[in-house]
């Protein structure tokens, strides 16, 4: 395997929502997405109180594209107008394609705003092609232990399969469109090649920790550019760290975002603007208020 060098180093930066602490690495200053990797909220790491309020993201649409969440610390209810909930706990994840368009709200449980705690949670926005933009709404949330951890860096790392294929392991959901997603824990000293295949757009976000790759020092909370030059990622850990990993094809089609909507045109924007407000997001399913 041939080791992909990196190309630049984005810093997140600071956006908080209400009490809730959030980093925006993407879009940013000098990168406005990682084709076909439009968007990534980093809220946290942080401690709630007993009595909180919560997550403040009540019922909202979406067209067009699927949201990846990671729910690292903590816990997460989510309920939308396609019949789907569910409460994801500390290490699983919600993976919920958006398509023709469906309303969903992300909000804390009961028990989490009522005792407080500690939150932390990725929230990562995957484009669709056109062909796929309308497609059927659709969602999937699973536990901790529906997610295959896999050994690497001989024994001081785990990979998080949550997409795709890894050392035969096939990862807990299935993708539309063959994106590949993980997280990666590793600890002090670990080395590993993780596979970055030629042609696919690489995505690289370091959550927690000090790390090498393809020998370039990077920081916490930056996301990395990396150059189709090769075949596989080097990555080595100065301290104990938390990676978000994936890769997947680029689309190669024109983006058009306007809020909760990512299409190709802005005609179609205007369309699901008019469909939204005509209810046509609102599905055969009740979308739930929290502790209904």
């Amino acid at each position: 395997m041939t080791s992909r060098t990196v190309a630049a180093s984005h810093p997140a930066y600071r956006d908080d929502i209400a009490d809730l602490i959030t980093r925006r690495p993407l879009p940013g200053a000098d990168l406005e997405q990682v084709d076909p990797f439009l968007f990534l909220n980093h809220h946290g790491p942080q401690v709630y109180a007993p009595n909180n309020n919560g997550l403040p993201f009540g019922p909202h649409p979406h067209r067009g594209f699927e949201t990846v969440t990671f729910i690292l610390t903590g816990n997460l209810a989510h309920y939308d107008t396609g019949g789907h909930e569910s409460v994801i706990e500390a290490g699983g994840v919600q993976w919920m394609t958006a398509g023709s368009g469906l309303i969903h709200a992300e909000v804390s449980p009961p028990g989490f705003k009522h005792s407080g705690g500690a939150l932390e949670i990725l929230q990562l926005w995957v484009n669709l092609p056109s062909r796929l933009k309308m497609t059927a709404p659709r969602y999937s949330g699973v536990q901790a232990d529906g997610i295959p951890a896999l050994s690497i860096a001989d024994g001081k790392g785990v990979l998080n399969l949550v997409s795709g294929e890894f050392q035969g392991t096939q990862g807990a959901i299935q993708s539309l469109t063959g994106v590949f997603m993980s997280t990666v824990q590793l600890q002090p000293g670990a080395q590993v090649q993780l596979p970055a295949p030629l042609g696919r757009s690489v995505f690289l976000y370091v959550v927690s920790g000090q790390v090498s790759v393809g020998g370039t020092a990077v920081k916490p909370w930056h996301l990395i550019s990396i150059n189709d030059d090769g075949d596989a990622l080097g990555i080595e850990a100065a301290s104990d760290a938390v990676l978000l990993f994936g890769h997947a094809d680029p689309i190669n089609e024109p983006v058009v975002s306007h809020g909760p909507f990512v299409m190709n045109t802005h005609g179609e924007i205007e369309q699901a603007i008019r469909d939204y407000q005509a209810g046509k997001f609102n599905g055969d399913g009740k979308l739930l208020e929290v502790g209904e």
